[in-house]
């Protein structure tokens, strides 16, 4: 088993500061994990349990420092409580990230050392897929664990998170649509998809089939060959910079890595609506503001991309695609709801659906 020690990770004091102060509504649990045989070096962080075991993926990254690599886990399992309460999952959040380049250091010895670290925890979290691992990743992964979901229906599991993901997504864009255009098509309108890796792929699917325009960019010049050569109408621009500017954008859709909304994105952004896959968009809280101030309106991206949390809980019960899709659909609900608690609180949408989700895990607390 590999060992759990404080001393595996050094955090320094401002990492600590921010694993305990109460305005991030706290940790139950960071565990910090080393195999020195397979390499392995990973931070799972359980945020919430009030509606019942954490869900949430696992991170592959060549994280800049380990301190990052903690913060991020920290980051990406409190968004993820509220994203499994809105989801109207019975699952707290968490979260993991393995520290690392995938294509460099990622081995089946290394993978089954993160399951033991998982299986450590006795089912307080409860892994998946994420950036950098895919259901592959978690088929080695629950061989030494019970607590792993997103692995392939040969092996029990639900397969591709990533189409639910996306379908959740463009739920969410028909309800922006719905709310500022007063009609859930998205048909004629100009839509820009920053990343079309696994998600973004599938979106851009559901927006042609719906009859919209999209234009793409991404980092891995294959990935959009890949849509083009699928989709010959598409347009494809250099990056995202370019992305955001181009004209006649409606609608701008993150896809990739978070961060994608900050102070030079915004002031940049030609879209009336920003409906992503990608998580933690906003660079910072004051972002939500600055879009709100810009008359751009904002889906919370926790909201809009539970599709695919949404699926690998599933695959808890016995997985079903069709009554997946059917909960994945309700996103256009929720969307709506949050937009219009924001219109009658005066607040941007992502403090109301922070409210929402915050009432929902107290109502369960206290339960």
């Amino acid at each position: 088993m590999p060992d759990v020690r404080p001393s595996a990770v050094s955090v320094d004091g401002s990492v600590l500061h921010t694993l305990f102060r109460s305005e991030q509504g706290g940790h139950e649990q960071v565990v910090l994990c080393q195999d020195r045989a397979s390499g392995l070096k990973a931070v799972i962080a359980v945020h919430n349990t009030a509606l019942g075991p954490a869900l949430g993926g696992t991170r592959f990254h060549a994280y800049a420092s380990e301190e990052e690599a903690v913060l991020d886990a920290l980051n990406l399992s409190r968004g993820m409580s509220y994203k499994n309460a809105l989801a109207g999952l019975d699952h707290g959040g968490g979260k993991a990230v393995i520290i690392g380049d995938p294509d460099v250091i990622k081995t089946e010895e290394l993978l089954l050392a993160y399951g033991r670290a998982v299986a450590s925890i006795g089912g307080r979290y409860v892994t998946a897929c994420d950036v950098g691992t895919y259901v592959a990743d978690m088929d080695v992964v629950a061989r030494t664990n019970k607590w792993t979901t997103g692995r392939s229906p040969e092996n029990g599991g639900a397969g591709d998170s990533s189409v639910l993901t996306a379908f959740g997504v463009f739920q969410g864009m028909r309800a922006s649509a719905q709310h500022l255009w007063g009609d859930p098509t998205l048909r004629g309108r100009k839509v820009g998809v920053a990343g079309v890796g696994k998600v973004g792929h599938h979106l851009v699917g559901h927006l042609l089939q719906d009859g919209a325009e999209v234009v793409v960019t991404d980092v891995r010049a294959d990935s959009v060959d890949r849509v083009r050569s699928a989709h010959p109408q598409v347009t494809a621009v250099a990056d995202t910079d370019a992305l955001i500017r181009t004209e006649g954008l409606e609608i701008y859709a993150p896809c990739a890595l978070g961060g994608a909304l900050n102070d030079v994105s915004v002031p940049a952004l030609t879209a009336k609506v920003v409906c992503g896959a990608a998580n933690n968009q906003l660079a910072h809280p004051g972002v939500e503001k600055d879009l709100a101030d810009r008359g751009i309106l904002y889906a919370p991206d926790y909201v809009v991309n539970a599709g695919g949390v949404i699926q690998v809980a599933d695959e808890l019960h016995g997985f079903d695609f069709d009554r997946c899709r059917d909960k994945a659909a309700k996103i256009f609900d929720t969307t709506l709801a949050i937009f219009a608690r924001a219109k009658s609180d005066g607040i941007p949408p992502a403090a109301a659906a922070d409210r929402l989700a915050e009432q929902r895990m107290a109502e369960a607390r206290r339960a």
